[in-house]
């Protein structure tokens, strides 16, 4: 969804911002998809016997990323790579789904939108729009969780031009009416193909289950009625609450010199009103948590059943450590070489299973889902639910296979730095979520984990713990199979 230009993608459907779906399919897809991993895990053992100790990543890091923060509160970032003549600049802002009570639900998203409407400097309708597209530049957005990032990828000698125009955008927003009700149907357009997708219906009645009366903090899409109700004055309240530089960050990543960087950041930005702390102002409630295991069985007509197992993980404010050993233990997992796929999908009881946890500030879902056959489908949960509870037994994770899948991580986040425009992404989420200290420190906190660290992980958040399961499955096949959702809290039990 990055690299589409926003003209053409405000008639394209952006289900990319529905990221539990994402993260579900990601998950079920991603053990066929490794399959080249398991040819490259004799290389990654060697690089890791070579790995250099841990103090060096971040030093590494620190010299890639340049920061100040402005008067104003405004963070900046500056990450040099002249390795072609392109700059992108993002600004994220700490919105989204987190912020939203019941009565706000889904308008982070649909203030992202009218982000690239009229403003004081471009009032006329699609002039903001116009302006972007004759500079060359590609632009985008998107709203997550816990974030929503707004971009523009230009040539390294339009940058000046090109964050004039993004500071228009956030110093002076006019939210016209007109342009409002042009934008609700954009947006119930996306949410009506959200909706024609049978993994929404699960993600919804799932996502319900697990966050309770939180669900509209965890919500990006929203509410359609809450959306077609919305005022120029409830985005005027949005952006005086949340959009102010002291609850921001710009990143410039990318052919461009970070002192020049800096003084360009101050020059059109500089003006932008500092505002006070919006979570001290409104403050985050905590997510209530789950009271017992719970089910739900979506009827739809598809190929395969799919099943989606949920808890509550860590917050990074609560206990930042478990986030680090949570994506140890969901890579180890689903190393096509482990003990865990060998039993689920080498078997044949699983076509497919993929286990992930979301870092979040406000309470990350951890996430187990696949796909089987409806004959097979008690023998491939019984034995899900077996695996999980066998993870926590000594001598389950080896130390090579501890090692391959810390290199294997290093050497794919190294990758991704390569890209200036993915990198300002990167960026930008992690300093939403977490603070930009937490990713500087990501490897070294990852190579610090042990298998009883993956053993005390699994414990604290998953055995034992309430969970919410999820099946989809055709109609016919339920009613032959007489599934019932009290049944499969049975044979789930409670993970003990």
């Amino acid at each position: 969804m990055w690299e589409i230009n926003r003209r053409s993608e405000l008639a394209a459907s952006r289900a990319g911002n529905s990221a539990v779906r994402q993260r579900m399919i990601f998950a079920i897809k991603r053990a066929s998809l490794m399959g080249a991993i398991r040819r490259l895990l004799p290389v990654l053992m060697l690089i890791s016997s070579f790995a250099s100790p841990a103090p060096a990543q971040r030093a590494h890091l620190e010299k890639v990323v340049q920061r100040r923060v402005l008067a104003n509160g405004l963070e900046v970032i500056v990450i040099e790579n002249h390795g072609v003549p392109l700059v992108t600049a993002e600004v994220t802002v700490r919105n989204g789904a987190f912020t939203q009570t019941p009565q706000y639900a889904g308008l982070a998203h649909l203030y992202e939108h009218m982000f690239f409407k009229a403003n004081d400097q471009f009032p006329v309708p699609d002039e903001y729009i116009d302006e972007m597209s004759k500079l060359g530049a590609v632009f985008n957005a998107s709203t997550r969780e816990e974030q929503v990032n707004y971009y523009l990828t230009i040539s390294a000698d339009s940058l000046a031009v090109g964050l004039r125009l993004l500071a228009s955008g956030f110093l002076a927003p006019t939210f016209r009416a007109d342009e409002l009700a042009r934008e609700l149907q954009v947006v119930i357009g996306e949410y009506d193909r959200n909706e024609s997708s049978p993994f929404f219906r699960m993600e919804q009645e799932a996502g319900k289950l697990l966050w309770g009366t939180a669900w509209s903090r965890k919500n990006v899409i929203g509410d359609r009625d809450v959306i077609l109700g919305t005022t120029p004055q409830k985005l005027r309240n949005i952006q005086q609450l949340y959009y102010v530089p002291n609850n921001s960050v710009l990143i410039l990543s990318g052919d461009v010199d970070p002192g020049a960087g800096f003084a360009l950041a101050e020059r059109f930005f500089g003006s932008w009103k500092r505002g006070d702390d919006p979570f001290v102002k409104s403050p985050i409630p905590r997510i209530p948590a789950l009271a017992g295991p719970k089910a739900v069985i979506i009827e739809e007509n598809v190929n395969a059943v799919t099943v989606l197992v949920q808890w509550h993980g860590p917050s990074v404010r609560t206990d930042e450590t478990a986030t680090f050993v949570a994506d140890v233990y969901s890579d180890v997992l689903n190393n096509p070489q482990s003990r865990f796929q060998q039993r689920l999908v080498d078997s044949g009881l699983w076509q497919g299973v993929g286990v992930n946890y979301y870092t979040l500030n406000n309470v990350g879902p951890i996430s187990v889902s696949g796909q089987t056959t409806p004959e097979r489908l008690r023998e491939a949960i019984r034995a899900l639910f077996a695996e999980l509870r066998a993870s926590v037994e000594p001598g389950y994770v080896s130390a090579e296979e501890l090692a391959a899948t810390k290199a294997n991580r290093s050497v794919t986040t190294e990758f991704g730095m390569e890209r200036s425009s993915e990198f300002a992404h990167t960026i930008g989420f992690w300093w939403s979520v977490s603070g930009l200290d937490y990713y500087l420190k990501y490897l070294d906190e990852m190579a610090k984990r042990s298998a009883t660290d993956l053993q005390q992980y699994a414990r604290n958040y998953i055995i034992g713990k309430p969970y919410v399961i999820a099946v989809m499955i055709p109609p016919a096949d339920r009613r032959r199979i007489n599934l019932t959702e009290r049944e499969l809290i049975l044979i789930g039990g409670t993970v003990r």
